[in-house]
């Protein structure tokens, strides 16, 4: 008999990648998602192309449409489903959006997640819970570190963080914008009811998730924006820090792959900073470079010097705990190939 998965934010980067992963791995998909990208960023943000991929693709496919804001909606679905696997991908996801939209951005990823936590211990408590955090949890602590700028971007002077930031890195007592502050409270949340109530839980603090079926804009999403602007001849903004600011990027399938990897072994209660290490390190103006490598066409870009408030100079993640923790784990999309699966999907929506 078939295991049952259910994964909120379905029609989003991560959840679809998780969906189509699992059903892979022989898993019966529950998918639930109310689009609700497309009320936080506009019709660029509409999601449900996905849901309708999703549909078509994945045999057996279940979409419930449902807000993770709906307590005694999200009781009910996993009573009536009681999953084998809870992947919760559900979220606001932009730092910038959250202060205009404060209640909204709170009751969605802080209580969001306590609902869907609590429904899991009623319903299913010894199934794994895998939670999609995110490395703003750290606020804008990564910038007291003492870096060096090179002639493309930021890093760490510190031999310290030579590996990149861990996980005991501190997420106190900084700025972290208020999406941040959200996330800290659903990401403390999980921690809780695993090691509180012994419940199979772990939070995956993301670096920048990426992928081809990423519908990135302006606010969030960064790569896949960057690919986008590229493509389209259209102007993207550099805020502030000479645009040398570093990410790690993380492919959505080396996501999925580990949460696969989670479940087969889970552990309570669990943190893991989750992105593409130093190796898929990049600043805007390396990803400028690798987009034109692709498309052949030259970024159009214009500076804004004032950075975004609570912005990371440079942070990429220490991956040391999850491959000890998961030896058969290891990222296997680089960087460029990354970045190359964007710009074909890009070309390939736009139908040239």
């Amino acid at each position: 008999m078939s295991k049952t998965i259910l994964v909120t934010g379905s029609s989003g980067l991560i959840g679809s990648e998780v969906c189509v992963y699992f059903a892979s791995q022989g898993y019966h998909v529950h998918g639930l998602d109310n689009n609700q990208r497309a009320v936080f960023f506009g019709p660029q943000g509409d999601t449900r192309w996905n849901q309708n991929r999703l549909t078509q693709e994945l045999k057996g496919f279940v979409h419930h449409e449902l807000d993770i804001r709906d307590r005694a909606g999200v009781l009910a679905l996993v009573k009536s489903i009681k999953p084998d696997v809870i992947v919760h991908t559900a979220a606001q996801p932009s730092h910038d959006r959250a202060a205009a939209i404060p209640f909204d951005d709170f009751d969605t990823n802080a209580v969001g997640t306590l609902n869907f936590l609590e429904a899991a211990r009623q319903a299913c408590p010894e199934s794994p819970f895998v939670h999609m955090s995110t490395n703003k949890v750290y606020g804008d602590a990564p910038n007291s570190i003492a870096l060096t700028e090179l002639a493309t971007r930021w890093d760490y002077a510190d031999a310290t963080y030579a590996h990149g930031i861990p996980e005991s890195f501190t997420i106190d007592q900084s700025k972290h914008s208020l999406f941040g502050a959200s996330k800290v409270a659903a990401d403390v949340m999980v921690q809780e009811y695993g090691r509180y109530f012994n419940m199979p839980t772990c939070a995956l603090r993301g670096g920048c998730l990426t992928g081809p079926n990423h519908t990135g804009v302006e606010l969030h999403g960064f790569l896949s924006y960057l690919v986008k602007c590229n493509l389209e001849g259209r102007e993207y903004r550099v805020f502030g820090y000479k645009g040398k600011q570093v990410r790690d990027n993380i492919h959505s399938l080396d996501v999925a792959r580990f949460m696969a990897a989670f479940v087969e072994n889970p552990r309570a209660g669990e943190v893991y900073n989750l992105g593409g290490g130093k190796a898929n390190s990049t600043s805007i103006l390396e990803a400028f470079k690798i987009a034109e490598k692709f498309s052949g066409k030259a970024q159009v870009f214009t500076y804004v010097d004032q950075n975004r408030a609570g912005d990371h100079i440079c942070y990429y993640s220490d991956l040391r705990k999850m491959r000890a923790h998961f030896p058969k784990w290891d990222i296997t999309q680089s960087l460029e190939e990354t970045i190359r699966q964007i710009v074909e999907a890009w070309r390939e929506r736009a139908g040239s």
